[in-house]
């Protein structure tokens, strides 16, 4: 008689249901991108979300677009705020920028898994902060929070047995370590007004590319650091938390103004490991002459501002800066200018629209960290 035990095993398969989101939640995954799209104009926000409640039917008879702000404003994601004419409104919190920039690592990064440590091992084997589980014996000059006690208490038993206990010098042992190495990134947005040109929006990738990094970092590697900046007709630096609002100006593209300012910033970090990713869609079309007034050339490439970024690219490399480019646009000239400007720096360019980003500049960073730690 067959064991009942003994009947073959299957899988079982059923319909995929979607886990339980509360109203809250449902509407809040589409404000956080709303608000991102419309550089954290909460008013406009709102007006997308009732067009959408509208069309999708998002809301209930029971919660309603107007019962989501009130908890929005419950739960800390919204204040009373009076802009510089003196009129009172709504903006978003702190709460909500660490949202939107969780929110962009979900969706771009969502497949890595995080580790505990989050930094970058070297090779080399000596005196860090990170333990191997090998032993080597007591050198002169080791750190005395390096032995390891309990190994060393373990050879002096077997050396001078337990009755005549004696801990000396040959019994010492010191655990190998490794070091946790730092990067220093900084990350270059176009700002110039083609990225919003020709019906596509690139700003807002941009921005939630350099987002989900900040998150990245700062949770997974925060050891590292991470600057951003952004390069129109000038360059300068943001904060993490002025992401959600940044907007493209009526600006040409002053690629060099950005390099130079990269390269400020980094030469102020004690990391070894230092590097440069730039987000770019158009050629370079812009410099600031000495008597601070703009040299602009929208026509074709410039040699005069051309010859200004191989220059600069060759000044990286010497500072050992390696600069990866995001091209967006995929203008043949403009990839020959890339590929030069690439050549002169050593480093690295990817031609691509916008789909994949993210992920590639995930993979990029994890790739030169792993490259450019030293020993």
């Amino acid at each position: 008689m067959r064991n009942d035990k003994a009947i073959r095993k299957g899988f079982v398969f059923k319909k995929y249901e979607k886990p339980y989101q509360s109203p809250f939640d449902n509407f809040f995954e589409v404000f956080k991108e709303l608000i991102t799209y419309t550089s954290g104009d909460f008013d406009e926000a709102i007006d997308w979300l009732r067009e959408l409640d509208k069309e999708y039917k998002l809301s209930t008879d029971d919660y309603t677009v107007d019962d989501f702000i009130e908890d929005l404003k419950k739960k800390g994601y919204i204040r009373e705020a009076i802009d510089p004419d003196g009129n009172g409104g709504m903006t978003i919190t702190a709460k909500t920028e660490r949202a939107i920039r969780q929110q962009a690592l979900d969706h771009i990064f969502g497949k890595i898994k995080r580790s505990g440590q989050g930094n970058h091992k070297s090779k080399g084997i000596g005196l860090g902060d990170e333990h191997t589980g090998a032993y080597r014996n007591y050198q002169f000059g080791d750190a005395l929070d390096k032995v390891s006690m309990t190994e060393s208490l373990k050879n002096a038993q077997i050396s001078h047995g337990i009755g005549d206990f004696n801990l000396s010098e040959e019994d010492l042992v010191v655990e190998e370590t490794l070091h946790k190495s730092q990067m220093s990134t900084v990350l270059m947005i176009d700002i110039s007004h083609s990225m919003i040109l020709y019906g596509e929006d690139r700003i807002t990738p941009a921005k939630k590319v350099a987002m989900a990094l900040a998150e990245l970092i700062t949770t997974r590697y925060p050891k590292d650091t991470l600057d951003i900046l952004v390069f129109g007709n000038d360059a300068w630096q943001i904060e993490i938390k002025d992401l959600p609002y940044l907007k493209v100006g009526p600006y040409h593209t002053n690629t060099v103004a950005g390099l130079q300012l990269a390269m400020d910033l980094l030469r102020r970090k004690r990391n070894t490991n230092k590097q440069i990713f730039m987000i770019t869609d158009g050629k370079p079309s812009c410099l600031r002459l000495p008597d601070g007034q703009y040299y602009k050339n929208s026509n074709g490439l410039d040699k005069h501002i051309v010859n200004k970024c191989y220059a600069m690219a060759q000044q990286a490399r010497r500072l050992h800066i390696p600069i990866t480019t995001f091209m967006i646009a995929q203008d043949p000239y403009l990839m020959q200018f890339v590929r030069e400007f690439t050549y002169a720096n050593q480093g690295k360019a990817f031609y691509t629209g916008l789909k994949g980003l993210g992920e590639m500049i995930f993979e990029d960073y994890e790739t030169n960290r792993k490259k450019r730690i030293r020993g």
